[in-house]
């Protein structure tokens, strides 16, 4: 089927518009704070740091924010190109590769991690299949009568939010036709954008009444680790990329969506503040334990709402900032400028681009530095620990990325699932315009990467 032309947009647009192509530096900067806010929470818990009464330990006991912020990054990046396609009235991306891509971005990195893991201290599970099925294909967390202790196996506890990071990516084509079939009722950009955006409240709404079966009529606690309660932050992220791409879109040089995003990049330390708010609100008893699950229904419906605002005051002025050289040169400490300095620190970049390693590798280290210490849980010092653990996770995380990853994203980029439509030549006039939209689905370098990943709630 051909696709229809895109539609486009204001010639002249009065202001910088948002970026929405290419490789967004300072999003790598977000993964790197979400990665070391998620090793912050799993050193704090076993220390017994974050379970102390007291500020410190509250506060401590709310870097499970993290994993927030990776959900809504998920929704940001990879829902981008359905919606560029809804909007255009174009083809959406192909599913066949868009899984694949997925598949060989997560995969391959777990499944050495899980097996290390499995082999120090599972082994006592490992002459039956099921254990090896379940863990291999991230179906754990739905085993209701599990044979192991917590949220996971010995040194996999954090996977539980990569098996929902997995199960989202699975029904996103599901959630992406719904959304845009419903959308396609519009006649036009604008009223495509705003039904994408009511189908999103929906869908956040829904997150809500998952709680419900999770609570009555008896509490059923290996729920919360199943996709439906967290699509709520998935969504947030998602609503991102549905108002970037409309600010493309929008009629006239100077619209509502157009000054709402450069509002947004503008008052970043605002945004900033607001979210320190919700992490303190977050932190409270409001926000349920400290360690693991949830205490009811509403106080799991008050943590989720407060984890979707913490997420989008954080990840919003991000994700709105306007493409690399289009905006007025400012003080790189001034207005908005500082939060993109900050982002794009070569630090900041490197810790985003071995994230993912970081999110894996992390219980593995921690445990095996615990027990070369002989360290009982819930005992020793936060920074003892923090400082060797933190220097072993990064160094394993850089050489998977280095000879696990990267070869895993050559390999998508080489190899198309039988089938699939070959990868269009590249354009001659350089990079496309958000105008002119691929049925491709995103590069690797809009992908998320997981902790996308993932990262961990609790642990």
């Amino acid at each position: 089927m051909t696709a229809a032309p895109s539609r486009q947009v204001s010639a002249v647009p009065r202001a910088p518009l948002p970026q929405v192509r290419g490789h967004n530096a300072p999003l790598d900067g977000i993964r790197a704070i979400a990665a070391l806010m998620v090793l912050v929470f799993h050193v704090a818990v076993e220390t017994g740091a974050a379970l102390e009464p007291g500020v410190r330990g509250a506060l401590l006991s709310a870097a499970e924010l993290a994993v927030p912020l990776f959900f809504a990054l998920s929704g940001l990046l990879l829902f981008r190109p359905w919606v560029r396609a809804c909007l255009d009235g174009t083809r959406g991306p192909d599913v066949r590769v868009y899984l694949w891509k997925r598949a060989l971005r997560v995969l391959p990195a777990y499944w050495l991690v899980a097996v290390v893991a499995l082999l120090i201290w599972s082994r006592d599970e490992l002459d039956a299949v099921r254990p090896w099925v379940e863990v291999l294909t991230l179906t754990f967390t739905y085993n209701t009568d599990p044979w192991w202790v917590g949220t996971g196996p010995y040194g996999l506890g954090q996977m539980w939010s990569l098996c929902v990071e997995v199960s989202f990516y699975a029904l996103l084509p599901l959630i992406a036709l719904v959304l845009t079939r419903y959308a396609a009722r519009g006649n036009d950009a604008g009223r495509r954008a705003r039904r994408l955006l009511i189908g999103l409240g929906a869908l956040s709404l829904l997150g809500l009444l998952a709680f419900l079966p999770q609570f009555y009529p008896e509490p059923r606690p290996y729920m919360n680790a199943w996709l439906p309660r967290t699509l709520g932050l998935f969504a947030v992220g998602m609503a991102l990329a549905v108002l970037t791409e409309w600010a493309w879109r929008e009629k006239g040089p100077d619209g509502p969506v157009r000054r709402l995003c450069r509002t947004l990049h503008a008052n970043a330390a605002l945004c900033w503040a607001l979210a320190a708010i919700l992490y303190a609100l977050n932190s409270t008893p409001a926000g349920g334990p400290r360690f693991v699950g949830t205490d009811g229904l509403w106080i799991s419906a008050f943590a989720t709402v407060t984890a979707m605002g913490f997420a989008f005051f954080i990840i919003a002025p991000v994700a709105v900032m306007p493409e690399p050289g289009t905006a007025p040169r400012a003080h790189r400490w001034r207005d908005g400028a500082w939060l993109e300095t900050l982002l794009s620190h070569p630090v900041s970049l490197f810790l985003g681009k071995v994230s993912y390693g970081i999110f894996i590798w992390q219980f593995v280290v921690l445990y095996s530095w615990r027990s070369f210490t002989g360290q009982e849980i819930f005992t020793g010092s936060f920074w003892l620990d923090m400082v060797p653990v933190t220097a072993g996770t990064v160094l394993l995380a850089a050489l998977t990325h280095r000879y696990v990853e990267e070869p895993s994203q050559r390999l998508a980029g080489r190899v198309r699932p039988a089938g699939a439509p070959k990868r269009p030549k590249p354009s001659l006039t350089g990079r496309q315009s958000p105008e002119s939209p691929s049925p491709e689905s995103p590069s690797p370098s809009s992908e998320s990467p997981e902790p996308s990943s993932s990262d961990s709630s609790s642990s």
